[in-house]
């Protein structure tokens, strides 16, 4: 949990993203490059453009009409499709024209029409006037050169297609693209006149054999008639007349049955009349029989009258009542006679209809074997004459389609026009001069600010405080400028020409011990720095100040031990005691600086705390002492982290006011994390365009980790002629407006 905190207090920020400001600051801080690109660039076109061979393009205009001329109509139609006629396909058939024109038969015809194939100027594609080596080539290889050089380009809204051909001499251009027009124009015509050639002669043949089998089928026709006795378009009527016969025969038939059916109710209906009471008769045959309906009349009053016989009163033995039981009697009978004649007139009847129905069911099924038997003879027939029918028809069709060839044949019409015959082309269409030199331009102003832009956010070296503070995320202390960034005369360079000659002698082109060049000259540009650096450090913490600084860096030489000393003697300046300690064991350069012998040191003191008094030694800086860092010990990081480092550290704040302490760098070793975590602040020393962010980064989350007290940044090596981010502005501004006096010698302090 305690690293997570501490790496939540070094924020990982992005660098800066694309943004118009960004791109423009890239842009006008890169000029020169982008210039440079740009210029070599359009440079590269121009002399590409003068070395290339001049080509000139011989063009010719055609016509293409998808449907060729009719002089026959356009009911004739041609063997072969010379045209498609058709909206919706002149797109594919004018492609194919085009694929044509630029196709390898085409160009086979021309090289061998011209002998372009050991035709060594246009083998070379010469200039006019050359004369190349002679060279021979096969006739396909020739032809892939040809093919190389054609264009066909259609016009548009249009049925013309421009042809054109390129080559670096305009007369050969001229005649080779002739020559390709005809060959093409003449190709289309002989393939529409071969294929109809063909087609005739194969069209011939078949009509014969046609004739020969139309023929053979009208006689096996004939031969089939004859056999069975059919007259011509007999079968048709015969199949009529079984038709009709075979619907009558079934109308009758369905009648008889349906007769049948009615006498077989009628003979059931009598079969329900009672003996006893034979009075209730069917309505039917009481309608249909006169004779019936008297009987009944008859029967009917003979019983009413002995009813009423009886009703008066006279017993059954009464010689009237005997008389009319007579008489019922009698009337009876004769009605029982009457219903039993009637029911053997049915009985008759249903035995005729059934023989009836016998015979028509015969004669039916005779008809309809018939009718079958006609099929099978129409089948057959209808067989014969399909045959005969096709054959005729394939032989009417083929011999007017043959008659239609001939014709067309006698004819040479082609669909393709030559409108415009190629010239001499007269001025060259490559090199495009202009266009070339524009494209240069522009490519190599892309270019430019490509790699303007490329140079600006692909570079992640810290530059400026706002990668500090807006990238790192850490505070800004101050810079350092780079030694001899500003030139004696005040030009930083190559800029702020004019500068007065007065300040020449305030800073030195070279010096040989850069850490005292805040000692030895006062008013340069650096100790300006190094007095605003010792003014941050002062106001980061103004209530406790800082007693013991550390200076670290993140990797090995980016001027740690410089500013560490621009720092310690800037602090004496101030008028305070201090104290500048060389805690870089591994390799210490502050006894080389200072010019002093190295045996007694901190190494000294951490094994001998008697030692301390020797190892601290007096320097050329009023109020500042030095302590080296004494024999290199086998573990430097243990001894940092030892209790006896502690007290001696302990004992050095007592002596003096100011404690800055030269470490090892970060991200190589342990020693200056260790002790980050012993002092009451650490610097971390980034030399600008040359350290990256990422280990910043990582060297302030390491000592942030171990709860080191990391309070800023300081950039060193600021070239301020850059002028890129103001720091020329910023430097010449202090010169000019507090330090327009006379050079001051290196022991010159504040």
């Amino acid at each position: 949990m305690q690293n997570h905190e501490h790496e939540s207090a070094i924020p990982d920020v992005h660098d800066a993203t694309l943004t118009p400001t960004a791109v423009l600051h890239a842009l006008r801080k890169n000029r020169a490059l982008a210039a440079t690109v740009a210029l070599a660039v359009l440079l590269a076109a121009v002399f590409f453009t003068l070395g290339q061979k001049k080509i000139y393009r011989a063009e010719s205009l055609l016509q293409i009409d998808p449907k060729p001329p009719s002089p026959l109509g356009n009911d004739v139609q041609g063997v072969v499709d010379i045209g498609t006629g058709n909206f919706w396909n002149n797109k594919e058939y004018y492609a194919t024209q085009f694929a044509i024109i630029t196709s390898k038969r085409v160009a086979i015809g021309v090289v061998q029409e011209l002998g372009l194939d050991h035709n060594a100027a246009f083998l070379a594609e010469a200039s006019p006037g050359a004369t190349p080596p002679p060279q021979q080539v096969s006739v396909d290889e020739a032809a892939e050169t040809l093919q190389d050089r054609i264009i066909a380009t259609p016009v548009k809204d249009s049925r013309l297609v421009t042809v054109a051909y390129d080559d670096a001499d305009p007369d050969r251009a001229q005649k080779i693209l002739s020559t390709l027009v005809d060959t093409y124009v003449e190709q289309n015509l002989d393939y529409a006149t071969n294929s109809t050639s063909s087609a005739v002669n194969w069209l011939r043949g078949q009509l014969k054999t046609l004739k020969t089998e139309l023929e053979n089928s009208e006689m096996s026709l004939h031969q089939y008639k004859q056999s069975h006795n059919i007259l011509s378009v007999s079968i048709d009527d015969q199949t009529n007349i079984l038709r009709t016969e075979i619907q009558k025969l079934d109308d009758m038939l369905t009648s008889v049955k349906a007769q049948k059916q009615e006498v077989a109710a009628r003979k059931a209906e009598l079969a329900t009349i009672s003996s006893t009471d034979p009075s209730n008769l069917p309505e039917q045959e009481l309608l249909s029989s006169a004779l019936l309906q008297q009987l009944r009349m008859t029967y009917l009053e003979a019983v009413r009258d002995r009813d009423a016989l009886v009703s008066q009163g006279k017993g059954s033995q009464h010689p009237e009542v005997l008389a009319a039981n007579a008489r019922v009697k009698i009337a009876k009978d004769g009605l029982l006679q009457e219903v039993k004649n009637i029911k053997g007139a049915a009985d008759n009847e249903l035995r005729a209809l059934g023989s009836q129905e016998a015979g028509l069911t015969k004669l039916l099924q005779a008809s309809q074997k018939r009718a079958l038997d006609v099929n099978l003879l129409e089948i057959q027939y209808d067989r014969l004459a399909r045959t005969k029918d096709n054959n005729e028809k394939l032989y009417s069709m083929l011999l007017e389609r043959t008659k239609e060839s001939e014709l067309t044949q006698m004819m040479r019409v082609n669909n393709i026009r030559v409108i415009d015959r190629p010239l001499p082309p007269r001025d060259p269409v490559k090199p495009r001069v202009p266009l070339n030199l524009v494209l240069g331009l522009v490519g190599g102003l892309a270019l430019g600010v490509g790699a303007s832009l490329g140079k600006e956010f692909l570079d992640r070296s810290v530059k400026s405080p706002d990668d500090v503070e807006s990238r790192l995320g850490l505070a800004f202390l101050g810079m350092v400028p780079q030694i001899g960034s500003v030139a004696p005369s005040g030009k930083a360079s190559g800029s702020r020409r004019g500068r007065r000659k007065r300040q020449r002698g305030h800073e030195p082109e070279n010096l040989r011990d850069l850490e005292l060049v805040v000692h030895r000259f006062p008013k340069s540009t650096v100790a300006e720095a190094a007095r605003a650096l010792r003014t941050n450090l002062l106001f980061m913490s103004p209530d406790n100040p800082y007693k013991t600084l550390a200076v670290t860096s993140a990797g090995p030489a980016e001027g740690k031990t410089t500013v560490a000393s621009c720092i310690a003697i800037a602090m004496a300046q101030s008028g305070a005691r201090v104290l500048l300690l060389d805690c870089d064991l591994r390799r210490p350069r502050l006894h080389r600086v200072f010019e002093r012998d190295n045996d007694v040191g901190l190494t000294s003191a951490l094994l001998d705390a008697s030692a301390l008094p020797r190892a601290i030694n007096e320097t050329e800086v009023p109020n500042l002492m030095v302590m080296t860092s004494g024999p290199l010990p086998p573990n430097p990081a243990e001894l940092i982290h030892s209790d006896a480092f502690t007290r001696t550290l302990d004992s050095l704040r007592s002596q003096f006011d100011k404690i800055v302490i030269d470490t090892p760098p970060v991200m190589p070793v342990t020693d200056a994390v260790v002790l980050s975590t012993q002092v009451d602040a650490t610097v971390l020393v980034v030399r600008t365009f040359k350290t990256s962010k990422d280990v910043v980064r990582r060297a302030a989350r390491a000592m942030a980790d171990v709860g080191g007290h990391l309070v800023g940044v300081v950039l060193n090596a600021i070239d301020v002629s850059r002028n890129h981010y103001g720091y020329a502005d910023y430097y010449y501004y202090r010169r000019d407006g507090y330090y327009d006096q006379e050079s001051a010698s290196p022991s010159t302090t504040n």
